[in-house]
């Protein structure tokens, strides 16, 4: 085990968050170049949504099966530095090769290629994050000092959400590459060899102890196999966590509706503030993106974390929540034709809601890691933590499959100059109203969340009271 009780480094809470960088990096990109599909190779709403569906429903389906590799692995560097080293080579390797696409090859090709490389991408993404994830929750067992490590990790991370925007500008400036195709091949590249090194980061940086003498299943072919039903009861058992299931819901519903049309604002300014003339709308798509994540990386972040420690983490997740939906309703009224400036006053409030959700519920599954402990005797932040991310996952999959529905649904055609007004419409409301519904289902369901700070430092002495009677009967 490598739980410490001690604050944690500062060094260590940054190397921890320039792997996050990494693992934001690759969704942030991937969320711009996915623009090309449609916009620049012809790709149809229903393949959209298939290569978001189907190996996202792969990588759902691996997650669980680390986080029990993790969790059992017995080892000199620990349980994780080497899962997130080999998986950061090959996300790094993969994401480069992915985007290789040509317009001249037929789009049936095209359409296989990426495809069959998204699965070795998502694979390799399991690799990496599930451990890395694990790792964080397993730094420091102290309560605030838990939201301190994830809220410098989600600092961090943001920077990838202030960057990658700006890949539209080049994209689409013909003065950098003569088509959006081209430049995507090779930014591709080097957003997957340096987010490669970031993503090594934590496996070379942040310590653990052996587990080479601890009493985990031995990780064998024949085990692996035979213990997959008991990967599925782990599951079950640890989402009757009854916190950790109103985390994991709550997770799906905010994370999940948000990314179902985060990849509209480019289609929303372009063709609603700009008629459709990407490069007359030059750099604000780019600003969007940019502008929001830096508002939640020196104002959010900030503010969040202050809020948790003030009012508890649970009330901070419901303010921040309301915060961003009187965004999403500003952004209604103000993506205004010939006035594009004026979306940028939502999005300080906008911001509030991806931005807090990470910073206080991976502090808050942490949490419940410990209430699992206190009742079970098992220390399973692996499995804990890809149940997480498959909800995240999982979620981002059905996202990506809506996506493609919903531009099939409002006739969005991205071939065409122009779209109907019913389409720019469409695309208006689903943008402001999925993720407000989202949002507010999310906040009805925690209301009931009963995790507070006197019960967390509860199980917190408890659990080093057994630690301290179990080590003096040794």
């Amino acid at each position: 085990m490598s739980i410490t009780t001690n604050k944690v480094p500062f060094g260590q809470k940054v190397a921890f968050g320039i792997g996050m960088l990494a693992n934001q990096m690759f969704p942030a990109a991937m969320g711009i170049f996915m623009v090309v599909l449609v916009q620049d190779l012809g790709f149809p709403g229903w393949m959209w949504g298939v290569i978001f569906f189907l190996p996202r429903v792969f990588d759902s389906i691996t997650d669980p099966i680390m986080g029990f590799i993790s969790d059992n692995t017995k080892s000199r560097w620990g349980r994780r530095r080497q899962y997130v080293l080999i998986g950061a080579i090959i996300i790094g390797i993969s994401f480069s090769i992915l985007w290789q696409l040509h317009r001249e090859n037929s789009l049936d090709y095209n359409f296989t290629y990426f495809l069959i490389w998204s699965f070795v991408f998502y694979l390799g993404l399991t690799i990496f994050s599930v451990p890395y994830v694990a790792m964080g929750y397993e730094m420091s067992n102290d309560f605030h000092e838990r939201t301190n490590i994830m809220a410098i990790a989600q600092w961090i991370g943001q920077w990838a959400w202030v960057i990658a925007p700006w890949f539209w500008v080049i994209m689409y400036d013909q003065g950098w590459f003569e088509s959006a195709d081209v430049a995507t091949r090779t930014i591709a590249v080097w957003v997957g060899l340096i987010c490669m090194l970031f993503a090594m980061v934590p496996a070379l940086f942040i310590k653990s102890k052996s587990t080479v003498n601890e009493d985990y299943t031995p990780l064998n072919i024949k085990n692996i196999g035979s213990s997959f039903n008991g990967i599925i009861d782990g599951f079950k058992e640890a989402y009757k966590n009854k916190p950790f299931r109103k985390l994991c819901v709550a997770t799906f519903l905010v994370y999940n509706a948000f990314y179902t049309v985060a990849a509209f604002t480019f289609f929303i300014i372009v063709y609603h503030l700009f008629s459709g003339d990407a490069e007359a709308a030059g750099i604000w798509p780019t600003l969007f993106g940019s502008i929001g994540a830096l508002a939640t990386t020196f104002l959010v972040i900030p503010i969040v974390t202050k809020m948790s420690k003030v009012m508890g983490k649970k009330r901070a997740f419901l303010l921040s929540q309301s915060i961003s939906i009187f965004g999403y309703i500003l952004l209604w009224f103000l993506f205004i034709p010939g006035k594009p400036y004026m979306f940028i006053f939502a999005l300080p409030f906008f911001a509030f809601g991806i931005g807090s959700l990470f910073t206080l519920m991976m502090s808050m599954t942490a949490d419940v890691i410990d209430l699992d402990e206190l009742n079970t005797g098992l220390r399973r932040e692996g499995v804990f933590g890809a149940i997480y991310w498959w909800m995240v996952k999982f979620g981002f999959a059905i996202a990506g499959l809506l996506s493609g529905v919903i531009l099939s649904i409002i006739g969005f055609d991205g071939a065409a100059a122009s779209q109907t007004e019913g389409a720019i419409t469409g695309l208006r409301l689903f943008f402001s109203g999925l993720p407000i519904l989202g949002t507010l289902i999310a906040i009805f369901i925690m209301r009931g969340y009963d995790m507070t700070e006197e019960r967390a430092q509860e199980i917190s002495a408890e659990l080093i009271r057994r630690k301290n009677k179990s080590t003096l009967k040794l």
